[in-house]
């Protein structure tokens, strides 16, 4: 068998584990936040990059083989900027038989006329597409609205309303929208961007670039993309535990008196197995309770 033959077999391979890895993660967010319920119809919301072609194209696997049933729409907002390519999703979609909804709102020449020349325009951007987003789903008797953000996206969201937000508050994985009538899912809430970009581009998704406002390369988020990608270079492992954490809080630890009644805490006698302990690896040993030397007198 000649090298070529075996590379060949070793990519495929590869590219099996890295597509069953995306829909066993899909799967298990699914199930653990109680994403898709019997008879859902789930508008996937397609931006045209990488993550959100990842989504839809899952969700069409797991549909096949869900225990339960669910429709599927897919919907895009064209927000009419120059140079958009009209044709890129119809096109696709219509090879995939998916039912699909346009909507062609010019969102595009309102962020250009409010926002100041040279300042970031993703916050009002993000507004004005929520709004549509939610105002369609109801007029396409979506009962849950599913979003491409990935466990990155949510890290960043993170460190973003800590530094500068001043709040401990992320991105969940489920959640009721602004205006309170709709259920707004993150079915990739457990998936690695580093996947997502490989399964782009092993699946040929066509990318729609996001260039509505042009290179933004200050922004707070790509800041922090950055710090996120040089502590993994650096601690490989450490954005799977950063993950973890999001799951397993701890109140008692934190200093948000509405979570944890620090005013009447009161010592009751009993051990607490997590009481005054700020951290603990769980590799590290046991620590000796008298770590120096005592010296009797006489």
């Amino acid at each position: 068998m000649d090298t070529s033959t075996v590379r060949d077999r070793k990519a495929i391979l590869e590219d099996n584990k890295l597509a069953k890895r995306l829909r066993r993660q899909v799967g298990e967010a699914i199930a653990d936040y109680r994403m898709i319920e019997p008879g859902d119809k789930v508008m996937v919301c397609l931006s045209g990059g990488k993550d959100s072609y990842g989504l839809l194209d899952v969700l069409i696997s797991l549909r096949e083989r869900a225990p339960v049933s669910f429709e599927l729409i897919a919907m895009h907002l064209d927000q009419a900027h120059p140079g958009y390519p009209a044709d890129t999703l119809p096109n696709y979609l219509n090879t995939r038989g998916v039912p699909f909804h346009i909507e062609r709102q010019d969102t595009y020449s309102i962020v250009k006329r409010v926002i100041p020349e040279g300042k970031t325009m993703c916050s009002l951007c993000s507004r004005l597409r929520r709004g549509v987003i939610y105002r369609v789903a109801s007029e396409l008797g979506a009962t849950k609205i599913a979003l491409g953000h990935h466990r990155e996206d949510m890290l960043e969201t993170l460190f973003l309303n800590m530094f500068h937000g001043g709040k401990l508050k992320g991105m969940p994985p489920k959640l009721v929208s602004d205006d309170g009538r709709h259920v707004v899912i993150r079915p990739l809430a457990y998936c690695a961007e580093k996947d997502l970009a490989a399964y782009a581009n092993l699946k040929e998704f066509p990318i729609i670039p996001c260039d509505l406002c042009g290179s933004q390369e200050n922004l707070q988020r790509k800041q922090i993309k950055l710090m996120l990608a040089e502590w993994d270079k650096r601690f490989p492992g450490r954005i799977e535990t950063m993950c973890r954490s999001l799951r397993n809080v701890v109140p008692s630890h934190l200093a948000d008196d509405r979570l944890y009644d620090f005013a009447g805490l009161i010592a009751t006698g009993e051990p607490d197995p997590e009481g005054d302990i700020a951290f603990d690896s769980p590799d590290l040993p046991e620590a000796n309770p008298f770590p120096f030397k005592v010296v009797h007198a006489g």
